[in-house]
């Protein structure tokens, strides 16, 4: 049962983040656009039933990722989320009663063929479930500016792909940034109780590193074409969070040789979510 729970717990969480997407991109486009950061968008979006629906799935995608995290390693759950994007994809057409061409059965198909060679080649391992302090500074800094710059850069542009290209990568380094605080999180419920969950820094940082992503992934929809942000959100997110499992809990993905297939892999998701997002079906 090693892999098979945080898989399975994975999949449960992309699925209701794919559902989420739908519905909260369903609901930005119902609200004025925003020019600048505006925190007052989500207060015109809890008017809108369609959001909070999106936002129960949220939540649901969060329990559903939070017990991936307790159970496997960030390498492994987070990469998972990259089916999110064919999910929601498949979610809307559902919703809007189309059919699905063969050109976007077949971007499916590359995107679920990439992820399963990509993660078997890597074989990630490993499940630290603390982190030191000081191994967390830098890279919360790291993430804090790398946010900024991108989100003010994005702000001033107008709406367009490199606004919601650059929106879309903060909102990712916030989720990836999240999974990586909610790993520690759970280890620490799941080890030392409730008290010592609710007194953890980590628990208030990635509620705030998630409270940061809903924004950002709100201006980000309506900042620009799904082409721009959605790569931007789902690569982004994969990498990242691939990166601070193995810089902050020291996780193993295969190298040499295997470095092949991974590239193959990762090759074919790329070109499948591409495809997917230029579709446009989801939006």
């Amino acid at each position: 049962m090693g892999v098979v729970l945080p898989i399975l717990f994975s999949l449960c969480a992309a699925s209701s983040n794919a559902l989420a997407t739908v519905l909260q991109r369903r609901a930005a486009f119902t609200v004025p656009r925003s020019d600048s950061f505006r925190p007052g968008l989500i207060l015109d979006l809890l008017r809108r039933p369609v959001w909070l629906a999106g936002i129960l799935a949220v939540i649901a995608a969060g329990v559903g990722q939070a017990a991936a995290l307790a159970t496997g390693p960030l390498t492994l759950v987070q990469p998972l989320f990259v089916l999110e994007l064919p999910l929601a994809l498949l979610i809307a057409s559902l919703m809007a009663r189309e059919r699905l061409p063969g050109r976007l059965w077949a971007a499916v198909a590359a995107v679920v063929a990439g992820l399963g060679v990509a993660l078997v080649a890597a074989s990630p391992t490993g499940n630290r479930t603390r982190v030191e302090l000081d191994r967390w500074v830098p890279v919360l800094l790291a993430c804090a500016v790398a946010v900024a710059l991108l989100a003010a850069t994005g702000l001033r542009r107008p709406a367009g792909r490199v606004r919601a290209g650059c929106l879309g990568t903060a909102t990712a380094i916030c989720y990836a940034l999240t999974a990586a605080l909610m790993k520690t999180s759970m280890h620490v419920l799941g080890d030392d109780g409730l008290v010592a969950f609710l007194t953890a820094w980590q628990t208030y940082a990635f509620c705030v590193a998630g409270i940061a992503a809903l924004l950002l992934l709100e201006h980000a929809m309506q900042g620009g074409p799904l082409v721009a942000s959605q790569p931007a959100l789902t690569l982004g997110d994969a990498t990242i969070s691939l990166s601070l499992g193995i810089l902050l809990y020291e996780e193993h993905v295969r190298t040499g040789w295997w470095l092949l297939p991974q590239l193959a892999g990762i090759a074919l998701i790329v070109l499948g979510v591409l495809a997917l997002a230029r579709s446009g079906v989801s939006t």
